[in-house]
């Protein structure tokens, strides 16, 4: 309150030098569903009635409202002090001064202008600063007897409030304003023609969990509420006295009916009643007539919609088209691209199927290669072995032609000498010959038939070898072919 009255007062001494101002405040609190004024005298406990302003649809008028007018913030701190002080508060458990009452603290100014015309117009705004006491759970706040009764009615007006803000954000045909005092004073800062702000007080403290979620919620539903904020019309000054000269004589038509009974006479209670039904009637009439006019608008905004709509369908449907060819010739190339992986894919399957085989047969032909080493290493020593026993065999003729020459030359030198010996050494000489030459014999055929046997293996050595070399060339020519 402090810093919004202190941004009134500066705005408007920025701008005294142009028009005149006056500020007047009051200062009331809402206790028990009856309405006190806070600015009156200590001992004036007199509770103020609740009318509706027959002028002005969605506002109300409080009778007998003490308003002060004030000229600098310091007489407003003065004012808020004397009226907190008024106020009703008691300690619970939880706060040592509890608040028991809702307070609305109001401030009016009246500026007065001269318009492009010269002519005096007035201006009035209106400022409603709304302390709500906090919803009270009995069993924490120890609250008993009368503090029961007065968190009661907190409770009852604050939920009577939450009623209304949800009937707004759902757009309810019926606004339940009249249940409590304090909905009908906050008539007009919900969904009427005013600026309303909200400020939610929560407590980090996880013992409040539960009512800091509850005052979330609450203030997340009042933020939906559509208000339609009005500019303060202009009024001149003859506007106004024609306006407060209807007004009195109004007042005089009715006083003169009073006094000579002429017309109908009803009870005050009963012409109260009747206005009010009258009021509401004719707000309902208004607020229909808003809702068609805002159905009107929405119908209009939807049909400019609707158009916006079917103008982007058909701009996304060419959109789409275009897209679709461009798609579809894309799926042509993806499919060309596919066909291309599929036989590069196939060819890497061949060509990895042949370099197995490929490698297998490498293998297999560096066995085969070993296994021709070795064999051909066994032939080398085989034959190694043959050349050695021929030239074995060579030198034992070439000794026995020497032996049998030099026995001839011996027998030619000694036939005279062994002339009777002769035969004797001859039949021993031929017999030990006989066995010689037998001897002789078995071992030539037992050469002989060891080498028909390596020139066997030689021959089927040479034919394996050839038919391996057969056998490679086909595997080559068949992997050749596949390529």
């Amino acid at each position: 309150i402090p810093r919004a009255l202190a941004q009134i007062f500066d705005t408007l001494r920025e701008q005294s030098d142009s028009l005149e101002y006056s500020v007047r405040v009051s200062f009331l609190e809402l206790y028990n569903e009856e309405i006190f004024d806070l600015l009156s005298a200590n001992d004036d406990t007199s509770r103020l009635r609740l009318y509706e302003d027959a002028t002005r649809k969605g506002s109300v008028i409080i009778q007998g409202l003490e308003e002060v007018q004030v000229h600098s913030k310091s007489e407003v701190y003065n004012i808020l002090e004397k009226g907190s002080d008024k106020r009703k508060t008691a300690e619970t458990f939880m706060n040592a001064q509890s608040s028991r009452s809702h307070t609305v603290f109001t401030v009016t100014v009246h500026i007065k202008e001269a318009s492009m015309m010269g002519e005096e117009v007035l201006r009035i705004g209106k400022l409603n600063l709304v302390d709500l006491a906090g919803s009270e759970n009995v069993g924490r706040s120890g609250a008993k007897d009368a503090r029961a009764r007065e968190a009661g009615n907190i409770n009852q007006s604050l939920l009577t409030l939450g009623r209304v803000i949800s009937c707004l954000v759902e757009r309810a045909p019926h606004i339940p304003y009249r249940e409590s005092k304090l909905t009908r004073l906050l008539q007009d800062s919900l969904g009427g023609r005013t600026k309303t702000s909200i400020i939610a007080t929560v407590s980090p403290a996880t013992i409040n969990l539960e009512e800091t979620l509850s005052t979330l919620d609450y203030a997340y539903r009042a933020r939906n509420i559509t208000n339609r904020p009005e500019v303060n019309q202009m009024l001149s000054k003859r506007e106004v006295l024609k306006g407060y000269s209807d007004e009195m004589d109004r007042l005089r038509r009715e006083l003169l009916t009073c006094r000579d009974k002429n017309g109908v006479y009803l009870a005050k209670e009963n012409y109260h009643e009747m206005l009010e039904k009258i009021e509401q009637q004719q707000k309902d009439i208004t607020d229909k007539a808003q809702e068609m006019g805002a159905l009107k608008e929405e119908m209009d905004k939807k049909e400019k919609l609707f158009e916006e709509v079917e103008r982007c369908m058909i701009e996304k449907s060419r959109e789409i088209q275009k897209t679709t060819e461009k798609l579809g010739v894309q799926e042509a190339k993806l499919v060309k691209v596919r066909d291309d992986l599929k036989k590069t894919a196939r060819e890497k399957e061949e060509q990895q199927h042949l370099v197995s085989k490929h490698m297998q047969t490498e293998g297999k032909l560096g066995q085969q290669a070993r296994k021709l080493v070795i064999v051909n290493d066994e032939f080398e020593q085989d034959l190694e072995r043959l050349h050695n026993k021929l030239s074995k065999v060579k030198d034992i003729e070439g000794d026995n032609k020497d032996t049998k020459s030099d026995f001839t030359s011996s027998l030619e030198v000694m036939v005279g000498q062994m002339c009777e010996k002769v035969d004797k050494w001859g039949e021993e000489h031929e017999a030990s010959c006989n066995q010689l030459g037998g001897n002789l014999k078995d071992q030539l055929a037992e050469r002989r038939g060891q080498l028909e046997s390596l020139a066997g293996k030689v021959v089927e050595l040479i034919e394996w070898q050839k038919a391996v070399g057969m056998e490679h060339q086909q595997e080559v020519e068949m992997t050749g072919t596949d390529g």
